[in-house]
């Protein structure tokens, strides 16, 4: 989701001082360095720290706070040195030695070495109670499986079983059994090292559940967030703008900005005009049809960002009779996925029907395809057994865009229509992004069906299919062994080609077995003020502001 991966959790308010209204007089008189952005994402962050949030407006933030071991080659999905300079793989298949950068320190003049890295990986392998919960800890969850010890039957063995500090400098990371995914996954900022000086400071590990909802209880997730990386935490005001400074102690190139203002404006309009109007000189998730717009006025300019999502619409085994295969069936084919990307993507784009893109390894063209075909879909309803039409409940998210969904509301009003001629009475049901509809989906409370999506992290095909189908996820409400025995294989499968192989052959069951229906990959675009440069737009939809800069007026 930055989709599913968008668990979030309830917000606690945070008390700070606003800054003063910013926007006009933004430039700076050296071309290339000094100056501020203002910049509007779609949403507040849910907390700070990163390993407790899945969503991608707060990776937004942490991703100039934090570092992880390795990072993204800035605009693809290339793995390059972060804070490890070098990496290698032991003849097991399950030692990892790490060879780490000198000189780095976290922002409170923590040193940063092997034992902060050993502290931060067992802090995650430590974490119990209120951390437990899926909604707090789902990136460690999809990767590392489990804790060291486990408080649900719903969780499995920890991937991970240890962490060594080999002087200073050498960490080794000890895995339960061969991983492919594990080394492109440090990437996620979930698993960025954090300064064990501030979590222990201010509570980073304390928390509650309070009425089935996660909440941090100190003050580390809101107001001292503390990594290494080029920009430090300044200021959140809830609803209205985070503040983050230039790093000057910074151990890598210094970043050009002197701050970064990062305002949440949840309408696509509304984001629009004040990049008009210069109250922001960048935004992201611009509407396909406001391409022209920006494009259009000299003064601005649209970048595109390198397709690497996938919408779907989420069916539900759990709520029958969705747990029928010919239900399924006529759900895909009772969705007009042509007209929702012909009509709301403007030729953005493309018709999705498996649940990775096509750049991802291990994509399969040749899968079982289901076309719009409303009496096919009626057919198969009767067939299964149901008397016409079928009721069923579907849910959407308000107060929201997304990548790959930049209008809920009018993919979800298409997609009713075309049900409803397919023998299908469709409740509605709405509810705000935050902190209402994502747990919902991620629970399997959220309706029969629901509309929502997923922008990849890394360059895995586990980070697609493995993350939605290879254990028991609630939001489909399936068991399959046969899947998950697959995916358990291509997981640990090491020799690439092998992998790939068996990918193909997983996207190949999940078509035939319908538990969900992808409908669009899309190439989101970003807005900015033609005087603001060295932005790259990331697949992964998190990018560094590290060399971004805004020109003289």
């Amino acid at each position: 989701m930055r989709g599913p991966k968008l668990r979030i959790g309830f917000l606690a308010a945070v008390c700070v001082l606003a800054l003063g209204a910013a926007g006009a007089g933004i430039g700076s008189t050296d071309q290339r360095g000094g100056g501020l952005i203002v910049f509007a994402g779609a949403a507040d962050p849910t907390y700070l720290d990163p390993a407790l949030v899945s969503d991608g407006e707060s990776f937004r933030i942490t991703e100039q706070i934090f570092e992880g071991l390795v990072e993204l080659k800035p605009g693809t999905t290339q793995l390059r040195p972060g804070l490890a300079t070098r990496w290698e793989l032991a003849k097991d298949q399950k030692t990892w030695t790490f060879t780490l950068r000198r000189g780095a320190k976290f922002h409170d003049g923590t040193r940063f070495n092997a034992a902060a890295v050993c502290k931060n990986f067992n802090r995650w392998y430590n974490f119990s109670g209120p951390f437990q919960d899926a909604s707090a800890t789902y990136y460690w969850q999809s990767i590392f499986t489990g804790f060291k010890k486990n408080e649900s039957a719903n969780l499995g063995k920890s991937l991970y079983i240890g962490c060594t500090a080999r002087g200073q400098y050498t960490a080794i990371i000890r895995l339960r059994k061969p991983n492919s995914p594990f080394l492109p996954s440090l990437v996620l900022s979930a698993f960025a090292i954090q300064s064990p000086t501030a979590m222990r400071k201010y509570g980073a590990n304390q928390a509650e559940l309070r009425d089935g909802v996660f909440r941090p209880t100190g003050t580390y997730a809101f107001s001292h967030p503390t990594g290494t990386g080029p920009f430090v935490f300044s200021q959140w005001t809830v609803g209205e703008r985070i503040v983050l400074l230039r790093n000057k102690s910074y151990w890598g190139p210094k970043p050009l900005l002197d701050r970064i203002i990062i305002r949440p404006i949840s309408n696509n309009a509304a984001r629009l005009q004040a990049l008009q109007t210069n109250e922001v000189q960048g935004y992201d998730l611009v509407a396909p049809q406001d391409i022209p717009t920006i494009r259009g006025n000299s003064n601005l300019k649209a970048l595109d960002r390198p397709p690497f999502n996938v919408a779907y619409v989420t069916i539900n085994q759990a709520k029958p009779p969705m747990d029928k295969l010919l239900v399924r069936q006529a759900v895909a084919h009772g969705l007009n996925r042509d007209i929702v990307v012909r009509s709301f993507y403007a030729g953005r784009a493309v018709v999705a029907h498996q649940f990775m893109p096509s750049t991802v390894p291990g994509y399969e063209p040749k899968v079982k395809k289901y076309p719009f075909n409303p009496e096919r879909a009626k057919a198969l309803l009767r067939q299964a057994g149901l008397t016409l039409p079928v009721k069923i409940e579907f849910w959407w998210p308000t107060n929201i865009s997304r990548p790959y969904m930049p209008d809920p509301k009018l993919n979800f009003e298409a997609f009713k229509a075309s049900l409803e001629q397919s023998g299908f009475e469709v409740e509605s049901r709405s509810a705000p992004w935050r902190p209402t509809y994502v747990p919902n989906v991620n629970q399997g409370t959220a309706g029969h069906l629901n509309i929502i999506g997923w922008t990849g992290d890394y360059g895995h095909p586990d980070n697609f299919v493995g993350t939605f189908f290879q254990d028991y996820n609630p939001q489909f409400g399936f068991r399959n062994a046969k899947l998950t025995t697959l995916l358990n294989r291509a997981e640990a499968a090491t020799d690439i080609k092998k992998r790939d192989a068996l990918y193909r052959q997983i996207n190949r069951f999940i078509a035939n077995f319908v538990p969900g229906v992808p409908y669009a990959h899309t190439r989101p675009a970003l807005g900015f003020q033609r005087r603001v440069g060295g932005y790259v737009p990331s697949p992964v939809g998190t990018d560094p502001f590290l060399s971004v800069y805004v020109g003289g007026q």
